[in-house]
């Protein structure tokens, strides 16, 4: 059975459309959403930026083990702060060693030569070599 309202329209005729959505409504309260999250937002970090000064002027931090410690460096060994300094250093030290005269122990008569005098001198005399059964 069909409505009685329906009987009377012409079979080419749409159906009834409900009234138009209302975009400009929609986008008026999508925008005050994005404004009120922002002021939300911007409230609440105000808040925490407060609460973070109030805090620090509160409490102090104070380190009983740092006081006068200021100079001191922990054990050995350390982490290297500057590697290639440490590297041009040590062999600037080991070079001093092995191209340079000093005493290792002036009483005994003891003496550092440079490598290259020691290798001549090693050439020239020859290394020893043990007495053993042919």
């Amino acid at each position: 059975m069909a409505h009685p309202r329906h009987s009377a329209m012409p079979p080419d005729t749409p159906p009834v459309q409900p009234d138009e959505v209302n975009i400009r409504a929609i986008l008026g309260f999508g925008a005050g959403l994005i404004v009120s999250a922002i002021a939300i937002h911007l409230m609440v970090w105000l808040l925490f930026q407060y609460f973070s000064g109030r805090e620090a002027a509160r409490f102090a931090p104070v380190y009983p083990l740092a006081i006068g410690g200021a100079d001191r460096q922990p054990p050995e060994p350390r982490l290297q702060t500057n590697p290639r300094d440490d590297l041009r250093a040590l062999r600037e030290h080991e070079d001093e060693l092995l191209n340079n005269y000093r005493w290792v122990d002036k009483p005994a008569g003891i003496v550092r030569i440079p490598i290259d005098e020691a290798m001549k001198i090693t050439a020239q005399r020859g290394l020893p070599a043990r007495q053993g059964k042919p």
